[in-house]
């Protein structure tokens, strides 16, 4: 690609916000609001881990000459098995995060028709947006591409217009009375919406893929990915904390489309109900995304040998649908597996388990910055400071996981072990040659 055709760091900075702001946001209002208005310091404390991981994330994509992106980050120090078990927590976390999007397009339609639906009609319709979102991918990458460029404009629109113009309905008193509603004390609470705030900076570390594509990215693409997971940062703290100096804590803490119901007490219900569809619509948009995205995960990993060959599998067009077929059963029966007595709830435990299994591959990446240092000669300055970085996002990063809580840990530390009995059972590929080798030593 010529110089003349690369990316600028403004636009590769604008493009890593945007592709970090997703759906992700579009609940956090309302979760947010179950801790109170203290859950800014979450806020604050996780953008700094962010900012570290994007960092550290940064210098790998710089220094790694692997293919496959933090899978092949995790090969340095931990050779096949390590890129295996970041593709595979990965692939899980793709496949509870679709559900957790999906189940908050259902939120807000159900808020937009104005209908009360019982677990099993959540189930139901969470469900039937996985397959229609599934199906809608059989015509190749294009055309999902084109509709979430499109979708993204649903969260942008009602987000960004919040941060500015939300401000002519904030209310100082409202947002100083819902502070700590529960008597938390202060590092409870901090640690209690942890988890939730990590949710909206999922997808940081695809802020390295275009580094090909941007001019002189050894000292633009640190500069763009911090400067594109602040721009995030401070768009989420501002929208979540404006919207609850406008909306009483107790209705925002019930509510299933809170930003639609900001912007009804804004203006009034019919606004609201428009931003209400703008975000199911992109809910969906971006539902649509990442089930192509899932399905070339791990069509990626079936061709590496990790899984059945029928991942592989690709029409005309490109697409593999025996695999997304496969995926979105995988899907729907974790639907049924997670079903709770409310929509939130559900939204809850998925949530968990998503950011768990997310950042297991985080942890392998930070883990291969030091060999790959060594490895590509990077000098003991820059080395140490890297380092240090590191040290502080891979600290953040095991505070996450343990404040996902009992059950998460649980069922992911499940998934994660039977990983390796499932590496154990491929091993054979990549191992018995290494293994002959250390015999004749």
């Amino acid at each position: 690609m010529s110089d003349a055709k690369k990316m600028g760091v403004v636009q590769l900075t604008m493009l890593t916000a945007i592709n970090m702001m997703g759906s992700g946001v579009i609940l956090l209002p309302a979760k947010l609001a179950e801790i109170g208005t203290i859950s800014i310091l979450s806020w604050l404390v996780t953008a700094l881990g962010s900012l570290a991981l994007a960092y550290c994330f940064a210098q790998c994509g710089m220094l790694s000459r692997k293919s496959g992106g933090m899978f092949g980050y995790a090969e340095y120090p931990l050779g096949m098995s390590g890129r295996f078990m970041s593709n595979y927590t990965y692939c899980i976390s793709i496949l509870v995060s679709n559900v957790a999007i999906a189940i908050t397009a259902v939120g807000y339609a159900a808020e937009f028709f104005g209908v009360a639906l019982t677990p099993l009609n959540i189930v139901l319709a969470t469900v039937f947006i996985l397959w229609v979102t599934t199906v809608a991918n059989f015509g190749g990458s294009r055309f999902t591409g084109q509709i979430g460029g499109f979708t993204i404009w649903g969260v942008i629109i009602p987000v960004v217009g919040i941060c500015i113009i939300g401000w002519f309905w904030f209310k100082p008193d409202t947002y100083l009375s819902a502070w700590n509603p529960h008597d938390l004390p202060v590092f409870k609470a901090i640690s209690s919406s942890i988890a939730i705030t990590l949710w909206a900076f999922l997808g940081l570390e695809s802020a390295c893929a275009n580094s090909d594509a941007v001019d002189n990215p050894t000292r633009n693409v640190p500069i763009a990915v911090l400067g594109g997971t602040l721009s995030a940062a401070i768009i989420y703290i501002i929208s979540t904390n404006v919207i609850a100096g406008i909306v009483p804590n107790m209705d925002l803490a019930t509510s299933t489309a809170p930003f639609g119901l900001a912007f009804s007490q804004m203006f009034n219900p019919t606004v609201g109900k428009i931003i209400m569809a703008l975000m199911c619509f992109a809910c969906v948009g971006s539902l649509l995304g990442w089930q192509f995205t899932f399905a070339q995960v791990v069509k990626s990993g079936s061709e590496s040998g990790f899984y059945p060959k029928i991942f592989t599998k690709i029409t005309k067009a490109g697409t593999p649908i025996k695999g997304m077929l496969i995926l979105v059963l995988a899907q729907t029966a974790l639907s049924f597996m997670t079903i709770s007595p409310t929509l939130s709830k559900q939204f809850d435990v998925l949530l968990n388990l998503a950011v768990l299994t997310n950042v297991i591959p985080y942890v392998l990446s930070m883990a291969a910055l030091v060999i790959m240092q060594k490895i590509y000669g990077v000098n003991k300055r820059r080395a140490r400071r890297v380092n240090i970085i590191m040290l502080i996002a891979t600290g953040y990063t095991y505070y996450a996981i343990y404040n996902t809580g009992a059950e998460a840990l649980t069922w992911g530390g499940i998934a994660t072990f039977m990983g390796w009995t499932l590496y154990g059972l491929i091993s054979p590929r990549y191992e018995t040659a290494r293994n002959k080798l250390d015999d004749t030593i």
